[in-house]
């Protein structure tokens, strides 16, 4: 492949990652181009772990803020190779990636590029395996590796955003509601005890079920709870003596992990319950001083994240973090995945302008 070119329009190097394809699992041949690309840059310190790459500079600046994307995606669905659309008059860049989140990570190489004296140290963080298990995060290898490497004032993470500031984020958790029966032969039904038919108070409860708007430090998130998988049966002549919902709760902030799952398990009293994977969120993190400078210099108001992303991991180690990057968050894993190409460029000039600006 021939080396990323990071004089570039930000645009243009949009287009040019996101024709290399990097599902998860499958980052090498982009973090190579990274690291090539980057390593030269002789203003920043650059470290390699795995597929995930970091340069910082080192000007001796009292503050620091950490500017971080991820380069995998999900799976390729027929959208890659990238092409140019108009949607009503506005012009496009169509394809895998664009959204979630390469654009925010175009913008991202090319300014590290080119800020070879901003007004505050940079710590910049391209990784791999986000949209996977959280155990396979480059992010969760890095901080067990060279948590010294996380150190900073603020975050940015280059998430899809619509170009504007998103504080914190959803907590996320994943639990299955089991219901139990008996086995027996379908022609004689009443010899067993169904387990699918006990699950409908599960989904009654789902369905009745009223999330709540939490407000946290100035922003209101919505929460939610859901089905989202459900399965039993055994063949198609015997009573199922096991079903199991899958539930996807998400929720505020606000909420610990403790919290969160005393809920769920008060919302399905009475069942078999285990909690599978859960993930805090983040606070919005907008009271630090260069969080306020920030959200100040791009315009606009913060709004919530209701998604979970990697800002809670910062804030997890003591570092506020918000979202801000290019396209639409509700076309992110979508097949008809697009991105403005006046965001991409709106994003850059408001990064550039606040690392820049005395």
């Amino acid at each position: 492949m021939p080396p990323l070119d990071l004089t570039a329009s930000s645009v243009d190097l949009t287009r040019t990652i996101c024709d290399i394809p990097s599902v998860s699992g499958e980052e090498v041949a982009l973090a190579d181009l990274i690291d090539a690309a980057i390593r030269p840059q002789s203003h920043l310190e650059v470290y390699r772990d795995g597929d995930t790459i970091v340069a910082r500079t080192q000007l001796g600046h009292s503050q620091r803020v950490v500017i971080a994307g991820h380069i995998d995606t999900v799976p390729i669905n027929g959208n890659v190779p990238t092409r140019d659309v108009d949607v009503d008059g506005e012009a496009f860049l169509w394809g895998r990636g664009t959204v979630d989140m390469k654009a925010g990570v175009a913008v991202q190489l090319k300014l590290a590029a080119e800020l070879s004296d901003p007004r505050i140290d940079i710590t910049w963080m391209w990784y791999d395996h986000e949209e996977v298990d959280n155990d396979l995060n480059g992010l969760t290898r890095l901080a067990r590796t060279r948590p010294d490497l996380f150190r900073g004032d603020f975050a940015i993470l280059g998430e899809p955003s619509n170009g504007a500031v998103e504080g914190g984020c959803n907590g996320n958790m994943r639990a299955i509601v089991r219901t139990h029966g008996v086995r027996a032969h379908s022609a004689r039904a009443w010899v067993g005890e169904n387990a699918i038919h006990k699950a409908a108070p599960v989904l009654t409860r789902l369905a009745e079920y009223r999330p709540r708007d939490v407000a946290v430090d100035g922003l209101v998130y919505r929460e939610g709870l859901n089905a989202v998988r459900i399965g039993g049966g055994v063949a198609g002549n015997v009573i199922p003596d096991l079903s199991e919902v899958e539930v996807n709760y998400r929720f505020a902030p606000s909420r610990s992990a403790e919290a969160a799952e005393r809920h769920v398990r008060d919302v399905f009293a009475g069942f078999d319950v285990e909690v599978v994977d859960i993930a805090v969120g983040a606070r919005p993190g907008l009271d630090a001083p260069l969080a306020q400078e920030f959200v100040a210099a791009v315009g606009g108001e913060a709004r919530p994240k209701y998604g979970w992303t990697d800002v809670a991991r910062f804030s997890a180690m003591g570092v506020p973090a918000v979202n801000y990057g290019p396209g639409d968050p509700h076309l992110a894993h979508h097949d008809d995945e697009r991105v403005p190409l006046a965001q991409i460029e709106d994003v850059e000039r408001g990064l550039r302008a606040w690392l820049t600006t005395p």
